[in-house]
């Protein structure tokens, strides 16, 4: 091929962690090369691009269009995130450019180059020339991440990250997160054993180590969902550790043949890479309660923190010592966490199994009741399939042992969200924070209970530490999202909505969240266009009442009752609808019309959306707060004068 000179978008993409994932596993390193050419070959060749070469792990290719080279490198990335097997980094940059033999060549080439290797995990970035390619192009958004100097570049340059649904970062920060002495992280141990059925293994060892640790004050623990976001990225430890902001990160393995077990656990301080304590465990399948003593009070050891007598009890408290019953439960654990209703119905199953070998294995009652009282809150089945179960394994768990914190949130979240009994919910839930002060889930219903009953300061402390602990984990952002909007944070509400929409954009509360904030804001356009969308992804009596909520605050009283009719037609509009259906009257001033079905919600008890009715009379409506009819209303809830 001749020599030419064109002026192209050079493309360049990298596997993260590839080179030390050869160090270790070259089978697995080698099928990643192969899936990454299957993903990438065909949709370069979609986007009218030439692939010019694989360097590595890497592979550089070449476009005409500069929009055809991003949406190449969007697609290739959401491919690679549905995978879920590695991540990529990518770079463009737009340059005049030397092809000659099927090969491509000049400064432009090293720029785009550089741009990649500058690229975080997940991340695409590109070139000042690039972003304003395709500045006018409305379907691709991008943003200024930073300006620097690249190896073997005379110029500084300015880089921007492309923002995509599927992208797994937002713009990343312009210095490294500052980390939090004696704060660990306790990443998802790897599943060596030949049967990939052994998973529920390995990760409830690393659940079970955060539990354990997760009871020491002086120590701060990544919950369990955070940790596990990063399962199977194979992103290097001190990224992970940047990102969470935690001064050291666990990690290891599992390998289980029979009753024979091999575990290993690596402390890893993030600063500097070193290793505090590295051991490797050769064991019968009966030893794996003194593995899990043995690694945690390694780790307290290795990181010099203070642990009471009492913490270091409830660090080594066994809750089973039969095998059986204990690998049920972990099993029954594995499948709550996937958060389905065939899932949580999978897990319900293996928690009757623990219980039945061990009718006292009071965290399998409390993890019974958790499993069903998500199914009840979703509708996933009918009431009076899932809230006896609920209550009777509930109370049973506190009864057989107070001493665990499960057990008080169990009850709590039936004080709160069921029987509408704030105060009591409180001191259940602060006499579980005293046993795991960790316990995010356990600090968001504190700051529910808080802004319930006006502390909004000390609501906001507990919702803050709740997503400090756990930020991966978007039903804690959906729940703390509340505090912040009735404490008229509605930056803060959006900033919520905007990281839920990223991590899961077919999810419907990341845009409920999102109109919520901009009504605090008082843009109901802005606001009814995010409730649009929240209404197409999940249509049903509680989105077509917020929506219509929206048309009546701005105005718009004919949507409103239009909506309000529809609402009328549905089956089960008990469910939510007689709530709904008042907010929507309140939102246009037909204050009896509100207060009528107010008033019938309270009379079947409908959810705990009327716990709130107080708080948005306050907000939106004050004329209503001091009307008769609310006040006697707010006494039945059980709300404070």
């Amino acid at each position: 091929m001749p020599q030419s000179r064109q002026l192209a978008a050079i493309m360049f993409t990298d596997i993260v962690g590839y080179t030390a994932l050869m160090g270790s596993d070259d089978k697995k390193a080698f099928s990643f090369l192969k899936k990454n050419r299957e993903i990438q070959k065909p949709v370069i060749e979609e986007c009218n691009g030439r692939w010019i070469k694989e360097m590595g792990d890497g592979v550089m290719a070449s476009f005409s269009l500069v929009s055809d080279a991003v949406h190449a490198a969007i697609k290739i990335m959401v491919a690679c995130n549905a995978a879920n097997e590695y991540q990529l980094c990518i770079g463009i940059h737009l340059a005049e450019v030397v092809f000659e033999n099927d090969d491509v060549f000049g400064d432009g080439v090293n720029i785009a180059a550089r741009i990649q290797s500058a690229a975080g995990p997940g991340c695409i970035f590109i070139s000042e020339t690039v972003h304003h390619n395709i500045a006018n192009k409305s379907e691709i958004k991008s943003q200024f991440v930073k300006e620097e100097k690249l190896k073997n570049v005379s110029q500084p340059v300015r880089m921007y990250q492309v923002l995509f649904a599927d992208s797994e970062i937002l713009v990343p920060e312009k210095a490294a997160p500052a980390v939090i002495e004696n704060r660990i992280a306790v990443l998802p141990f790897v599943n060596m054993s030949s049967d990939p059925e052994q998973e529920f293994f390995s990760d409830g060892i690393s659940e079970e180590i955060i539990n354990m640790l997760a009871q020491v004050s002086d120590l701060k623990v990544i919950a369990r969902t955070s940790c596990f976001a990063f399962k199977g990225k194979n992103l290097d430890v001190k990224f992970i550790g940047e990102q969470l902001k935690v001064s050291h990160v666990l990690e290891g393995s599992v390998r289980k043949s029979g009753n024979k077990l091999r575990i290993t656990a690596q402390l890893i301080k993030v600063s500097d890479g070193f290793h505090l304590y590295s051991e490797k465990f050769d064991r019968m399948l009966e030893d794996i309660f003194d593995v899990q003593d043995e690694i945690s009070l390694a780790i307290l050891d290795a990181i010099k923190s203070k642990i009471l007598p009492t913490e270091k009890e409830a660090v080594l408290k066994k809750y089973t010592d039969n095998l059986e019953a204990y690998d049920a439960y972990l099993k029954g654990r594995f499948h709550v966490n996937n958060f389905s209703l065939d899932e949580l119905l999978k897990a319900i199953g293996y928690f009757d199994a623990a219980i039945a070998i061990d009718p006292n294995y009071a965290i399998a009652h409390a993890s019974r009741a958790f499993s069903y009282m998500v199914i009840h809150d979703f509708k996933w089945l009918p009431s009076e399939k899932s809230k006896p179960q609920v209550l009777e394994s509930a109370f049973k768990s506190l009864e057989l042992d107070d001493q665990i914190a499960e057990s008080h949130i169990a009850v709590g979240r039936i004080k709160l969200h069921w029987e509408w009994k704030i105060k009591e919910a409180l001191e259940l839930f602060r006499k579980a924070i005293k046993i795991n002060p960790n316990s995010a889930e356990c600090h968001v219903q504190i700051g529910l209970c808080l802004a319930l009953l006006g502390h909004d300061k000390e609501a906001m402390d507990h919702s803050d530490k709740a997503l400090n602990i756990d930020p991966f984990s978007i039903m804690n952002i959906w729940f703390a999202s509340p505090v912040s909007f009735y404490a008229g944070d509605f930056e803060k509400v959006l900033a919520n909505s905007k990281r839920m929409i990223s991590m899961a954009p077919n999810f419907f509360s990341g845009y409920m969240i999102a109109g919520l904030g901009y009504m605090g804001l008082k843009r109901y356009d802005e606001a009814i266009e995010a409730f649009e969308t929240m209404l197409k992804l999940a249509p049903g009596t509680y989105t077509y009442g917020i929506l219509g909520t929206a048309y009546g605050m701005n105005g718009e009283k004919s949507k409103a009752r239009d909506v309000i009719e529809k609402m009328k037609g549905f089956d089960g509009v008990g469910l939510a609808g007689n709530h709904s259906i008042g907010d929507v009257y309140a939102s246009f001033g037909e204050w009896d019309n509100a207060f009528h079905y107010y008033k019938r919600s309270v009379d079947i008890r409908e959810g705990a959306f009327m716990l709130w009715v107080k708080r948005l009379n306050q907000l939106w409506y004050p004329e209503m707060v001091n009307d008769p009819r609310a006040i006697a209303l707010y006494k039945r809830i059980g709300l404070p004068d």
